[in-house]
């Protein structure tokens, strides 16, 4: 992200934000066709995921506000190395843990990376849900 132009200066600035979610979709190739895969809690509680805000000033005045989820790298976790195709870099969201929520919305920017760590694998759970996309008739 220090990197990326889009949320360069928000990742420079310390722009931490948290996104809820109660579950994340990736797409498992195993099989060697895509299946949509729901990863969440194993305890049911809402995922807050890392991530980082910006916003940029319109020609109409009007602010307009984005955001991302970080990731990182999942070659050797034990569920998020499974998806995405066979030859990619395995990446996951950076789940943060309850207790860490305050301290990464007021870390300072030199304090980031420390939170850029795999959730551990024991405490998810996927549920394969091919019919996510499909048009329904």
């Amino acid at each position: 992200m220090a990197e990326k132009p889009s949320f360069r200066d928000a990742w420079r600035k310390g722009q931490h934000c948290i996104v809820p979610v109660e579950a994340v979709v990736e797409p498992d190739w195993r099989s060697g066709k895509v299946v949509p895969t729901k990863i969440k809690r194993k305890d049911g509680l809402p995922m807050g995921i890392a991530g980082l805000w910006a916003s940029k000033r319109l020609d109409s005045g009007e602010e307009l506000l984005s955001f991302t989820m970080l990731t990182v790298n999942a070659d050797d976790h034990e569920l998020f190395k499974h998806f995405h195709k066979p030859g990619d870099e395995k990446r996951m969201v950076v789940i943060l843990h309850e207790h860490q929520y305050d301290e990464w919305l007021s870390a300072p920017p030199a304090k980031s990376m420390e939170f850029m760590k795999q959730f551990p694998a024991h405490m998810l759970i996927s549920v394969p849900d091919p019919e996510r996309g499909k048009r329904k008739r």
